[in-house]
C-alpha cells in the first residue's frame, strides 16, 4: 500500500509538472505566435523559391569539384543515405525541443527556443534564395544531369503551377538551388542551438560530428558541389552569431529561481551590473526588491509579464 501511495503521489506531481508546463507555453504561443507562424509561412515561400528556380536551371557537363577527386561516388542507389542522417538530426532535435514537458530539469520554454531557431533559418534561406537565383550552375545530382527527364520543368500553364509545390517529389528531385545547402542550413542550425542550450557535452561532440559526416554525405552523393557545403558552414555560423546579437538571451530555467518570460537584453544587462557596481562601491546593498522595472521594446513594463512557472 506504501508503494502505491508513493506511486499515485508521483504520478499526481507529474501531471500537475505537465500542466503548469503546457499552461506557460501556452501563455508565450499567445505572444509570440506571429513570429512562430511567419516562420513556418517562409519555409513555403522558400520552397516555392526552389521550385521557381528549377524552370531556370539548364543542364550541363558536371563542374570540377575537388570534393568530387577526393570522395568516391556512393551511387544512385546509395543516395538515401544522406538523407537518413538528415532524417535522424531532425527528429532528434524536434524531440529534444519538446523535452521540458516530460523531463524535471528544464533549461529554456519549447516556444522560445523555436522562435529562436526560425529566426536562424529564415535568416540563412532569404541569403540562400538570393544566392542560388544569382546564378544557376548545373547541377550534379543524377536527375540533373543531361539526358534526364527530370532535369527541366516545362513551362508552367500558370502562376498557380508554380505555387504549388509537390511534396516530397518537388523537393527530392530539384535542380538549381544549388549555393548553398539547404541540408547543412537545417543541420547546422539545429548543433549550434543544441551546442547553446544543450547540457550534455557528448550530445554536442556527436552533433558536431554528424554534421561532419553529413557534409561529406552530401559531396559523396552528388547532391551538391563542395562550394555548396563549404559557404554553408561558415554562413550558418555567421548568421546565428549575428542574430544572436540582435535577439535578447532566453530565460535560463535552471538556477531555480523566479524568472521573467521575456529575457532581457545584452544592454540592459550591462546598465545593470553598472547599477550595481556603484551602489556596492557607496557601500550600499544590492537588494533585488529596489531594482526598477525596465521596458520592452514595446512600451510594457517587465512587471506586466507573467512569472515563469517554477517546479519545486
Amino acid at each position: 500500500m506504501e508503494l502505491i501511495g508513493k506511486r499515485l503521489k508521483d504520478d499526481a506531481l507529474h501531471w500537475s509538472r505537465s500542466f503548469k508546463e503546457t499552461s506557460a507555453e501556452s501563455n508565450l504561443f499567445i505572444d509570440n505566435w506571429k513570429y512562430i507562424i511567419a516562420g513556418f509561412v517562409f519555409q513555403y515561400i522558400h520552397g516555392v523559391a526552389a521550385r521557381g528556380v528549377h524552370y531556370l536551371h539548364r543542364p550541363g557537363p558536371t563542374l570540377q569539384d575537388l570534393g568530387f577527386f577526393l570522395l568516391p561516388e556512393l551511387g544512385q542507389d546509395k543516395v538515401y543515405v544522406s538523407e537518413t542522417v538528415f532524417m535522424f538530426v531532425f527528429l532528434s532535435f524536434f524531440l529534444w525541443t519538446f523535452h521540458p514537458f516530460v523531463f524535471k530539469v528544464k533549461k529554456f520554454y519549447t516556444v522560445q527556443i523555436w522562435c529562436r531557431v526560425l529566426a536562424y533559418l529564415v535568416v540563412s534561406q532569404t541569403l540562400r534564395i538570393f544566392t542560388f537565383y544569382s546564378t544557376q550552375l548545373p547541377g550534379p545530382n543524377y536527375h540533373c544531369r543531361p539526358g534526364s527527364k527530370l532535369a527541366r520543368l516545362p513551362e508552367p500553364d500558370g502562376v498557380l503551377e508554380v505555387l504549388v509545390i509537390n511534396f516530397p517529389q518537388g523537393v527530392i528531385y530539384g535542380c538549381g538551388d544549388l549555393i548553398f545547402s539547404s541540408h547543412m542550413i537545417f543541420t547546422l542550425v539545429f548543433v549550434l542551438t543544441y551546442q547553446k542550450y544543450g547540457t550534455r557535452r557528448c550530445i554536442k561532440q556527436f552533433g558536431w560530428s554528424i554534421a561532419v559526416i553529413q557534409s561529406l554525405l552530401i559531396v559523396a552523393s552528388r547532391k551538391h558541389y563542395t562550394v555548396d557545403v563549404v559557404v554553408a558552414w561558415y554562413t550558418v555560423n555567421l548568421v546565428v552569431f549575428f542574430v544572436d546579437k540582435k535577439l535578447p538571451e532566453l530565460s535560463d530555467r535552471t538556477n531555480g529561481s523566479s524568472l521573467l518570460l521575456l529575457p532581457l537584453s545584452t544592454k540592459d544587462k550591462d546598465n545593470w551590473t553598472k547599477e550595481e557596481n556603484h551602489k556596492l562601491l557607496n557601500g550600499n546593498s544590492v537588494n533585488p526588491a529596489d531594482r526598477r522595472p525596465r521596458s520592452q521594446s514595446n512600451g510594457k513594463n517587465l512587471e506586466d509579464v507573467n512569472i515563469n512557472q517554477v517546479d519545486t
